[in-house]
């Protein structure tokens, strides 16, 4: 009898983090499903949470892939695309169900600004990381622009907090199609956000992260748990504006004289390059 090949099992542990990204995809394109039904709150309230478990599935893609070393160019495309589904379209669509429909056309062209921006941001991301990969640059300690998953957060939480009212004066349906365009843009905008991947453990860090949690259960006790959601995605996006105001200057200025540095640095080394070519000349001449 002919002998049972073995798995192979560098292969199947290179499936293993594409299956978390696989999953995060079916939870996008479920709650899109759900969004494309009668928009009840139940409904949207079940297509919220989907898109929540969603950035459970993405949050751990990355993190598997780095712990089995099956890195790959395949996994970091497949991750964008899921991305663009799972927080680009799927809250787009929920936003515009659960607060933008009464605008119309109006309604529709806010709504498309965030997954149009959240597709942008993902290929510029994708493009940096290409070029930082290519140039073995230091992973950055800031993302360039509003991250994906995060201003998709800011809406699902929102959703999932005032998912009853849906129809409601509760909803003012002006201020959802500006809070989703501002979302969008900030995607595509030059603020940088932290990715506390710098952040060690030390008494300061985890007097910070305890004083964070300990705010998350008052307001989950004295309100609901969505409120605190609601709470820390607005946290995070006004800290990051908010960093950005107040450094702004000095982080131009900076930047301004490493271009000068460069600069200067360039125009000597053309000055070294044509000396000796000066020196032939007199020499043949």
């Amino acid at each position: 009898m002919p002998r049972r090949r073995r798995p192979d099992l560098k292969k199947l542990l290179f499936v293993l983090p594409n299956l978390f990204t696989v999953s995060s995809i079916f939870c996008g394109f479920y709650a899109i499903t759900l969004c494309a039904g009668e928009a009840d709150g139940d409904t949207l309230y079940r297509a919220a949470l989907l898109i929540f478990f969603a950035t459970f599935f993405d949050a751990f893609d990355g993190r598997v892939a780095r712990m089995t070393r099956t890195q790959s160019d395949f996994g970091m495309q497949l991750d964008s695309l899921a991305d663009v589904i799972s927080f680009g379209v799927a809250p787009g669509l929920l936003a515009y169900r659960w607060g933008l429909a009464p605008l119309g056309l109006a309604g529709v062209l806010a709504a498309f600004v965030f997954p149009l921006g959240g597709a942008l941001r993902l290929a510029r991301f994708n493009v940096i990381a290409l070029r930082e990969k290519e140039e073995g640059a230091e992973v950055s300690k800031f993302f360039v622009g509003l991250p994906i998953p995060l201003a998709a957060g800011m809406l699902v939480s929102l959703v999932i907090a005032h998912h009853k009212a849906i129809g409601s004066a509760v909803v003012h349906h002006g201020w959802v199609a500006v809070l989703v365009v501002v979302l969008g843009l900030l995607m595509v905008s030059n603020v940088r956000y932290r990715t506390f991947k710098d952040v060690g453990f030390s008494r300061k860090s985890a007097l910070v992260f305890l004083f964070i949690v300990a705010v998350g259960v008052v307001v989950t006790l004295r309100f609901r748990a969505s409120f605190a959601l609601v709470g820390y995605f607005a946290a995070y996006i006004a800290f990051g504006l908010l960093e950005e105001i107040v450094f702004f200057r000095r982080r131009r200025r900076e930047e301004s004289l490493s271009d000068a540095l460069e600069e200067a640095e360039y125009d000597e080394t053309d000055e070294d390059e044509l000396v000796p070519a000066e020196e032939d000349e007199e020499v043949w001449s």
